[in-house]
């Protein structure tokens, strides 16, 4: 569980060490991808926590909702519609979603954790 987080707090670091820039037109399409990653990072914690984990639905999950939210950014522009905002919307919607889950799974852990605590 905590290599997502491991690889997730590595990038951060080399995005703000290096000097790479991305050009404007493409910022669309990265902030997508983000958006996706981080969708399916807190999928992943949240199967964790349920103990319903697969590495093969996560690491093909990763994979095909950044493919799929870039090919949405992608085909808006060349239609000339702003499609990206529908994965935007969509990512965003299942992030908070996911928070929402992973808060009340701890927070019950934590309870049940603190009960046994009391009893004992």
């Amino acid at each position: 569980m905590w290599l997502p987080i491991l690889g997730l707090l590595l990038g951060i670091f080399l995005g703000i060490v290096s000097e790479l820039r991305i050009p404007p037109e493409y910022s669309n399409y990265l902030s997508i991808a983000i958006l996706a990653a981080l969708d399916t990072l807190l999928g992943g914690i949240r199967a964790h926590l349920q103990d319903i984990y697969d590495e093969m639905v996560f690491v093909s999950g990763f994979f095909f909702n950044i493919i799929l939210a870039a090919s949405l950014a992608f085909l808006g522009v060349h239609l000339g519609v702003d499609l990206y905002l529908v994965a935007v919307f969509a990512f965003g919607v299942r992030l908070f979603q996911n928070i929402a889950v992973i808060r009340r799974i701890l927070i019950s852990k934590w309870a049940l954790s603190r009960e046994k605590l009391k009893k004992s």
